[in-house]
């Protein structure tokens, strides 16, 4: 199949890569003409911008979006919008907010355009290993890409499915991510206590390759944790700061409007936002009552 792509970040140029080689004809569009360069190599047409994409694109056409979320999906939509025509297909592959999604298939449905968001999962891996995909929006148009889907998945029958109506594909990889953010805390907290216990001389990498044979908490983060402990032992060379998407944050404020309570990804995005600090305030106002009411030593800075 024929198709569009703009944004060719690291993930969105390993998608086209992909795609690629699964026999798909690609054009492609990114504001940082190396990055179309990157792409082009690998067999892709490269296009100067999303007027000239669309006019190397035959109708129905169809233009898979991973740009960041936010303004650059919002702005990268507007353009597509007026560059279109009828029956022509909009995905929005990255990390967008849902309701977010379910604007834009509003916006979109009234030009005449059909618009799909998919959730993707995968990271840098996906080249390799396919990509976990999560469909949301007009049924009919998800059975018309399927092709791709399925070439970008695992393999064609796992790892992808429509989850819903325009919207639901976002939602579920926002849950998706929630979770995600609460495994990845429990191994750290896990490996932190092995770490801290200094009377049994404990190898972590030993410990996590143990665990990922046979143990109820193997699982693929833990391949990752073996890997990164192979690199750096004692992750010396990493700094205790932990960015977040934006997901975590949408799925907390999910859970409360629908009253559903989610301690454990609430904790971990909390979690998140204390490694960013440097000495954080809070913490020195605990030191400083301590002091106040029992008279306790205060390290001084």
């Amino acid at each position: 199949m024929e198709l569009g792509m703009i944004g060719l970040g690291r993930m969105g140029s390993n998608m086209a890569q992909r795609l690629l080689r699964g026999g798909h004809r690609l054009v492609v569009y990114d504001p940082v003409p190396q990055a179309v360069q990157s792409v082009v190599k690998h067999g892709a047409s490269g296009a100067k911008s999303i007027s000239d994409l669309v006019a190397k694109l035959s109708p129905p056409r169809i233009v898979w979006l991973m740009v960041p979320s936010g303004e650059a999906t919002e702005s990268t939509i507007n353009s597509l919008a007026s560059e279109l025509s009828q029956s022509d297909i909009v995905i929005d592959g990255g990390n967008s907010y849902y309701k977010d999604s379910i604007r834009r298939a509003a916006f979109l449905s009234q030009r005449g355009l059909i618009f799909l968001d998919i959730g993707t999962s995968g990271g840098v891996w996906g080249l390799e290993e396919g990509y976990c995909l999560m469909v949301g929006g007009d049924a009919r148009a998800f059975k018309i890409i399927e092709p791709i889907i399925q070439t970008l998945s695992p393999s064609p029958d796992k790892g992808y499915g429509y989850v819903g109506p325009s919207g639901a594909g976002h939602y579920v990889k926002m849950v998706h991510n929630g979770i995600e953010y609460g495994l990845m805390q429990a191994y750290a907290e896990g490996f932190e206590l092995l770490q801290a216990k200094k009377q049994f001389n404990l190898n972590l990498l030993n410990i996590a390759e143990i665990w990922r044979y046979g143990s109820v908490v193997r699982s693929w983060l833990l391949d990752l944790t073996t890997r990164a402990l192979e690199e750096d032992p004692k992750l010396a060379s990493i700094d205790a700061y932990v960015e977040d998407t934006g997901e975590g944050r949408w799925a907390v404020e999910e859970s409360i409007e629908l009253s559903i309570p989610v301690p454990v990804i609430t904790e971990s995005l909390q979690a998140r936002f204390r490694s960013r600090q440097d000495r954080p305030f809070g913490a020195r106002l605990l030191a400083a009552l301590r002091q106040q009411f029992g008279g306790h030593a205060v390290r001084k800075a």
